[in-house]
């Protein structure tokens, strides 16, 4: 039978209700100093406010070794009636001091393995999804370390895997690598960012190679494309790929949370959804954030 992941354990598909399919409720990075994602509070606010805005579930992409803080989910799960789905996998290696990585090689696809299976480190909490990334417009070798690894691990469980292109680009190049080289079904690999490159073509050549597409913002660094989403959508739903995309909302700074008086989560369902309705309709709209997720996410586990 085909469930869901979640922190809480496996549900049904039908009873995750609408979906943020790619968000953060925790993060660390030193790529980001200053604007790291570490209250449990501020946490447990946003997820109340997408809650009362109508949400159902939060998939957060935070990797291994980036602080996930695994062990806080369930309780904030709980307390809020948000499912939440966890993420193994590993970002980009500037992210990374080469120590945690070091301790990686050679066993990054068994780590992904346990934490989809037994638990993320002593939290028991297990992850339902792989999260890798690629490069601007390339693939170097630490991408295709981690993306070989999360094949592996695809192979073992099932998981589905989600990929951050940077700034929007490659998505050809990781579909060749993981749905080629390294035979992942198209339809378990989830390419997100793809609102930050507007290119029609690629995405309808993505689309047409059977993966989902998660079209995830807005944010300040990337605003300049944030208006071109609902065209994109319509394009892939006029090539009959609307049942591919998923939307998110990708919070990665403190900054960024409604909370602290940004968007945050419930932009998406507050503003995002209504004007993507005013491209493509309100049906569309709730299977992309209901039927499409609960797809994309739900697995056979092994």
């Amino acid at each position: 039978m085909r469930t869901v992941r979640t922190v809480l354990g496996d549900v049904a598909p039908g009873e995750l209700g609408g979906c943020n399919a790619h968000d953060h409720l925790f993060l660390a990075s030193p790529r980001l100093p200053g604007q790291e994602l570490r209250s449990v509070a501020a946490a447990r606010a946003e997820l109340a406010a997408f809650r009362e805005g109508g949400g159902g579930t939060v998939v957060q992409w935070t990797p291994h070794g980036m602080g996930r803080r695994a062990g806080d989910l369930p309780s904030l799960s709980r307390e809020t009636g948000v499912h939440l789905v966890a993420a193994t996998g590993l970002h980009q290696d500037v992210h990374y001091d080469e120590e945690t990585l070091a301790a990686l090689r050679g066993r990054a696809a068994d780590v992904f393995v346990t934490e989809l299976t037994e638990g993320i480190g002593t939290s028991g909490v297990r992850a339902g999804l792989i999260k890798v990334a690629g490069g601007f417009h390339a693939l170097d070798a630490h991408a295709r370390w981690a993306m070989s690894a999360a094949a592996e691990a695809h192979h073992a469980t099932g998981a589905p895997i989600a990929v951050h292109l940077e700034l929007g680009t490659g998505a050809l190049d990781v579909l060749d690598l993981l749905c080629g080289a390294l035979e992942v079904p198209p339809h378990r690999v989830i390419l997100g960012h793809l609102n930050r490159s507007p290119d029609l073509v690629v995405h309808r050549e993505a689309a047409g190679a059977g993966c989902y597409l998660a079209f995830d913002g807005p944010s300040r660094a990337h605003h300049a494309t944030d208006w071109r989403m609902p065209d994109a959508v319509r394009a892939l739903a006029d090539a009959g790929h609307g049942d591919q995309v998923l939307l998110g909302g990708d919070t990665t700074t403190a900054a960024a949370r409604s909370v602290n008086g940004g968007p945050g989560m419930p932009h998406l369902l507050r503003r995002v959804a209504p004007r993507l309705a005013q491209a493509v309709g309100e049906e569309l709209v709730r299977r992309v954030l209901t039927t499409n997720a609960s797809r994309a996410l739900a697995v056979e586990w092994r």
